[in-house]
């Protein structure tokens, strides 16, 4: 999938929010909030809470391993965190906060509180209402750019993973239910587009070919706790041009008519209904949509 161009604009406009904030929170000075650590130091001691593991907290805050481990090391040091193996995995090690780690990990979120009520006191009610809303707004865009779309093997884990959490799901939604047998065989899937966020499978979509002009669309999922971004948008768009660089013309796909949202996606999204065009038994409406040529309006999606 080629990568889509961003103008420059947009570019210096992020960088020059993202060089104010980090300078406005003090993300820049060795001593963040008036403590004794650096930020990364900070926001381990935040992350690892009650308890977490090494292996958790490199994916969640996508580390390096001898990194994480020097930090971590830094904390142990200091007499805030202390290194055990993992009561049900032998495997892990799991960083705990000491006493002393958890009246320091207090302090630190009552001063992030201060910091934070003392930007919002400057506005009025309004203006803090716009800037929480345009907050919100901000983290669902970040989380959305920051998630990449990258083909799988239908029959690798995350793949089985992604669409036996749709078979689970809509087995609960539909009234005839729904089993994994009722799934597109793998070798009928022409390719199948896994979502990633920090690595962690999110969302799918698969792509079959019904004939060398017409490709349909299938099992198109996104999990229940990255909903909300427009990743079920941005999957059907890359699903269109994984199709259209395939040599499609024509893209279709079927909805059942209890999810009302997915139907009216297709529709805003340039679908048309159509007559059935299958004998699909979960189907309630059919749509279909022309697709660009490859090469032509990536710049619009």
């Amino acid at each position: 999938m080629e990568p889509v161009s961003v103008p420059a604009a947009h570019v210096t406009t992020l960088r020059r929010f993202n060089r104010y904030f980090t300078r406005r929170i003090g993300v820049l000075d060795d001593h963040y909030l008036g403590q004794d650590r650096p930020l990364g130091e900070a926001r381990l001691l935040y992350e690892i809470g009650v308890g977490a593991s090494l292996r958790e907290l490199r994916t969640r805050l996508g580390l390096d391993a001898g990194y994480l481990s020097r930090m971590v090391r830094a904390l142990e040091k200091q007499g805030l965190v202390r290194v055990t193996v993992h009561p049900r995995d032998s495997r892990l090690r799991l960083a705990e906060p000491t006493p002393a780690g958890r009246a320091e990990l207090a302090e630190q979120n009552r001063r992030a509180d201060d910091l934070a009520e003392g930007l919002l006191r400057g506005l009025s009610e309004a203006q803090r209402g716009r800037l929480t809303e345009a907050v919100a707004v901000t983290e669902r865009l970040l989380r959305l750019a920051a998630i990449t779309v990258r083909p799988a093997d239908a029959a690798s884990p995350d793949a089985r993973a992604c669409l036996a959490g749709y078979a689970a799901e809509l087995d609960g939604r539909f009234p005839e239910g729904y089993a994994t047998s009722d799934l597109v065989p793998p070798e009928r899937i022409a390719a199948l587009l896994v979502a990633y966020e920090e690595e962690r499978a999110v969302g799918c979509g698969a792509l079959c070919a019904l004939d060398a002009e017409t490709a349909e669309i299938r099992h198109l999922w996104v999990r229940p706790d990255a909903r909300g971004l427009g990743l079920g948008r941005r999957l059907l768009t890359e699903l269109e041009r994984t199709a259209a660089g395939r040599g499609h013309r024509t893209v279709r796909l079927d909805t059942h008519k209890v999810l009302k949202e997915a139907a009216a996606m297709y529709r805003t999204g340039g679908y048309t209904e159509i007559p059935a065009y299958d004998d699909n038994p979960h189907a309630g409406y059919w749509f279909e949509k022309p697709l660009a040529p490859a090469g032509k309006g990536r710049g619009t999606h």
